[in-house]
Order: C-alpha cells, then structure tokens, then sequence
C-alpha cells in the first residue's frame, strides 16, 4: 500500500515538473499591442463590433483587419484612446455597430408578459438573464451592459431599455484619463495610409 503511495506520488512529481517545463519552454507571447488595445476596451463581450469579443476585436485592431469605431460601448472615449495609442486619426463611431448611448441602458423584463422562451437568455454575451425554459424571466440589473442584443429575439417584446438611474449607491466618480504611451509600429503607420 504504502509503495503504491509513493509510485503514484513519484509519478505525479515527474509529470508536474514536465508540465512546469513545457509551459517555461513552449510559452506562446501574445501581441504586445494586442494587449494594449484590449486594457483601452471596456470588456462587455456583446459583439456589436461583429468579433465574439473584446480580445479578438484588439488582435483585429492591431492587425490592421478592423477599424478603431466599433465600439459603442466604448464610446467616443475608447476611440480617441485607441487613436491616440495607434497614432492615427479618431473617427466617429461607425453607425453599422450600433449608437453611443447618452446615458447608460438597463435591460428590464416585463415579468407579466414573458412566455420563457430562452431566446434572449441565448443572446444575452454577459450571461445577465436568468430564468428557465417556459418560466419567467429577470435581468441581473449589475451584470447588464446595456447592449440591447436580447431585444430582437423576444417574440413577445416583453423587454425594455431603461436609463439606469444613477443613485447615491450607485453613483461613482468618472474613471481618471491615464496617458498613453503611442505605440509607432509598421501596422499603426500602415493605418494611417489612405486605403488604395
């Protein structure tokens, strides 16, 4: 018994160290610009900017493959960021992707009228409905980004955008404008060339 013990505990040594090994080896580096661009986008995950998410809108951006406008919930804010680390001219918001909201949206579930068809369940990107198959819904109010991609889906319309109304509780200060270092690379000037 105690031999076994101590086989299988010498084995898993052995294969821990190996793994330790190949991951210092084997290491992939990821795109140092890439991962700038993703710090300056605010990680809702919707896919309004046509990507699954925020990470390979910033790989897209950085291989020059998509514009810096297709973020709405970025907002001006997060294009001018994005113009002034690339070094290349803001744009406005490209209109195709959606539009800026003035102040922010809250999604809200009709209680009485939902039939519990999950349909916006699927299309919620941040997970922020819960309910259960041909039970009623509700929206986690401090997940929700405000994407509005569960409205199309209802066949009900039983779901309505609100202004989130902003409370003692809830208020916070503006996050502070951090300066950005410019990153001068070929792709960065190659954006700022003309198309052909």
């Amino acid at each position: 018994m105690l031999s076994a013990l101590l086989v299988v505990g010498g084995l898993a040594l052995v294969f821990g160290l190996l793994l330790g090994l190949a991951a210092v080896f084997y290491r992939v580096e990821g795109d140092p610009v890439a991962d700038q661009i993703d710090q300056l986008l605010p990680q809702t995950q919707c896919g309004q900017c046509t990507y699954p998410g925020c990470r390979p809108y910033a790989e897209a951006i950085a291989s020059g493959e998509a514009a810096i406008n297709q973020c709405p919930p970025g907002g001006d804010e997060t294009i001018k960021a994005l113009a002034e680390l690339l070094g290349v001219a803001a744009t406005p918001l490209n209109a195709e992707h959606g539009e800026i909201a003035e102040t922010p949206l809250l999604a809200v579930i009709d209680e009485q009228n939902c039939i519990g068809c999950t349909l916006c369940i699927q299309a919620c990107p941040v997970d922020c409905i819960v309910g259960a198959a041909r039970l009623m819904h509700t929206v986690i109010a401090a997940e929700c980004t405000g994407c509005q991609l569960c409205l199309p889906p209802c066949p009900v319309d039983c779901i309505d955008m609100v202004p989130v109304k902003t409370e003692h509780a809830s208020w916070k200060w503006p996050y502070p404008v951090v300066p950005i270092q410019p990153v001068c690379t070929d792709r960065a000037a190659s954006m700022m060339e003309p198309p052909a």
